[in-house]
Parts: structure tokens; sequence; C-alpha cells
């Protein structure tokens, strides 16, 4: 392995898989991980919790730059409320801008003794780390992201309907990818991998095989 880190880079919509691929690789090649959805969340959550509205440009910046690695593992960052408010400040160019060297310098220094860094979000290939190892866009159609969290939401005992977590996902897609600052989209040299027909087995062997090869290449 060279000194510089191998970065893999996974973006896609929600619900596609991707975060449960990225802690899986994680797992698997040794690297660290970050969640940068979960940076959004507890950017949403630190405003809610001073009665903010998500909404606000201000609060929302101000809240990213309070953000701190401790929070990222607090279960009330999965609540309902902080999910909806998470993809609201999201789309804010000052929370963007906020996050940005967080993330950027994650990936350039892991937490030892990790050699490489696994990003999953929604601009990873795009903007945090365009220059990559490894980019891939992982997604899956809307019916069956909706099916998806529909189960994890049962596991929570949560009360849920399909056509109410559709619409959800429907809507959140929406605003990630009309937004201005960073909108979800996959990299022109990002491998695609459509997890609609795949189970979770599956999709691991493809990608793992993929960026063995790379490692490879790298040595």
């Amino acid at each position: 392995m060279t000194a510089r880190p191998f970065v893999i880079a996974i973006d896609g919509p929600a619900a596609s898989g991707k975060g449960t691929l990225a802690r899986r690789l994680a797992a698997h090649f040794g690297f660290a991980h970050l969640d940068t959805g979960a940076l959004y969340r507890a950017t949403a959550f630190l405003v809610l919790e001073r009665g903010g509205d998500p909404a606000d440009p201000v609060a929302a910046t101000q809240a990213a730059r309070l953000v701190y690695p401790q929070l990222l593992s607090d279960p009330r960052l999965r609540g309902a409320a902080v999910s909806a408010a998470a993809s609201v400040v999201a789309a804010i160019p000052g929370v963007r801008r906020a996050l940005l060297d967080l993330q950027r310098n994650f990936a350039a220094q892991p937490p030892r003794p990790a050699e490489g860094a696994i990003l999953d979000g929604r601009d990873i290939g795009s903007v945090v780390c365009p220059a990559a190892d490894v980019k891939l866009f992982v997604t899956a159609s809307a019916e069956e992201r909706a099916r998806r969290r529909l189960m994890e939401l049962r596991q929570q005992s949560a009360a849920a309907i399909l056509e109410d977590v559709l619409q959800d996902l429907e809507e959140r897609d929406a605003r990630d990818i009309e937004r201005r600052a960073a909108p979800l989209i996959a990299a022109p040299d990002a491998a695609v991998i459509d997890t609609t027909m795949l189970d979770a087995d599956a999709v691991f062997e493809r990608v793992s095989n993929l960026i063995a090869r790379a490692l490879a290449a790298r040595r």
C-alpha cells in the first residue's frame, strides 16, 4: 500500500443500500468508514434542539460548524423528524461548505490503523473526493427502496405504510437531485450498481471484486 490512503466514494439515493455496503466493505478491507449523511443528520438535530428552522441558512450553517465526531453515533439522529430535516439542511450551500473540510480530512487522514477510507453520501465522487480510487453509484427503483425502508421501520416497531414511505422517498430524491449545491449525481467515472434485483451478498461480491482489482493496481 502506498502512503496515500486508498479512497472509496459511494454515492446514491436514500435506501439504495449504500450505507450497508459501505460498512461491510470497510470491515472486509480494514478501511475507516464515514457515513456523511450522519453529518447532515447531526446538523439537523442541532438545529431542532435549539428550536430553529432547518430551512434557515444562518441557523443551519451555524449548527454545521458545531458538529463533532461523537455526535454521529447518537441514536437520536435516526429519528423521523431529524431524517426529514437532514435533507433540508443538506440543500443549503453554507452547510455543505462547513462540512466539506471535515469529510476531505477524513479521506486524507483516516483514523489509524486504517490505510484507506470509505465515504458514502450523495456527492462524494462528484464533489468531496473527485480523485477517489474507486467511485460507486448505488441505486435501486423507488418502489424497491420504499419496500426496504418500510421493512426497517417495522423492525423498529414504527407504524408506517408503503404509500407514505414511497412518497417521502420521492420527495427526498427530488430535493437531493434538484438542489443547486452538490446535487445527487453519479460521477462520470463511477461504476453504477443497480441493486433493485440484487441481494446484499451479490452486491458485496461484485463491488469487493472491483475494489480488489483497483487495490492490486495500486500496489
